[in-house]
């Protein structure tokens, strides 16, 4: 028996729609632009289907439509395509300056969020260490006997966190894993989340700011 269990998000709805119609939506690489007027042919095609809703597949495009894989996608010369694939004319210019313009934004936002997570990142190592030092001063004002000092070693520097002009496809980056960076290369980047493989192989998607240079 058919599974009709509705979609429980917009990812999901991405994920059925790219299922349903291959040549129009992808999950991987760039994107292509899409028909003025999808929604319309998108809800008449899938009207009966229980899975999804109008209200879903509304949600699920404008997410589709606002990730960076796709605004890269709408460039000069491109063509918009039906749920077919089939061309429906030239991106006119209004609508390529629109989403550069969209992407640029975006990256904005996430360099000046990452700018803010390093910056509490910085204050919250400084209050760490003031904590640490105080505790070691009252382990030695305990200590009744004189003891050797013991030369410890200074970790080794940190990964430098890549910026958002620095993540693109092909990059070799490392990535932040517990305590230890992992060898991988940029596969497919979408706002926040980015596919990686590693170096046996397998692919996972990770936050930007867990990618190092």
């Amino acid at each position: 028996m058919e599974n009709t269990e509705k979609l429980a998000n917009s990812k999901e709805v991405i994920a059925y729609i790219a299922e349903r119609f291959p040549k129009c939506f992808t999950l991987e690489g760039e994107a292509k632009p899409l028909k003025i007027g999808i929604f319309q042919e998108l809800a008449e095609r899938l009207n009966e289907d229980p899975k999804v809703s109008k209200t879903q597949l509304r949600a699920a495009l404008r997410q589709y439509t606002s990730s960076w894989r796709y605004l890269h996608g709408v460039k000069a010369g491109a063509s918009r395509v039906d749920l077919d694939g089939n061309p429906c004319g030239e991106l006119e210019q209004e609508h390529v300056d629109h989403a550069q313009k969209a992407l640029e934004e975006s990256k904005a936002k996430v360099r000046a969020r990452r700018k803010e997570q390093a910056a509490k990142a910085r204050e919250e190592g400084k209050t760490d260490a003031k904590a640490k030092k105080t505790r070691n001063n009252k382990a030695l004002n305990r200590s009744s006997k004189p003891k050797t000092a013991k030369v410890i070693s200074k970790p080794a520097e940190p990964k430098r966190e890549l910026t958002a002009d620095e993540i693109v496809v092909g990059k070799e980056v490392s990535v932040s894993m517990g305590k230890g960076n992992t060898p991988a290369t940029i596969v497919e980047i979408n706002k926040d989340d980015v596919r990686v493989r590693l170096v046996n192989g397998l692919q996972m998607v990770v936050k930007a700011e867990h990618l190092r240079s």
